[in-house]
């Protein structure tokens, strides 16, 4: 099992986490308060802002205090804008 470090000597399996994402937006904001009524909540902000959410397979909702880009690279991802084009055919056959 592979670990992540989100700061403040916390780790995550790497493995369980299937979405990083901001909070600012207003669905977020009400999947956080929907997960802090239901006790799904992990808090590893060490009292700093919430500037990622990771979401986890098993429903629990994580916040860090790392940007999401920070966390995306950590957990072996990469942005959009990074990824390498797919190569399709460059040989001019179709």
């Amino acid at each position: 099992m592979h670990f992540v470090n989100v700061g403040h000597g916390n780790l995550i399996a790497a493995s369980r986490i299937i979405a990083v994402v901001s909070p600012d937006s207003a669905p977020m904001k009400r999947l956080l308060q929907d997960a802090k009524e239901e006790g799904r909540i992990l808090d590893v902000t060490g009292g700093k802002k919430t500037r990622a959410v990771l979401i986890a397979d098993t429903g629990h909702v994580i916040l860090c205090d790392l940007q999401t880009e920070t966390v995306a690279s950590r957990l072996g991802g990469a942005d959009a804008e990074s990824e390498p084009e797919p190569k399709g055919d460059s040989d001019g056959e179709s």
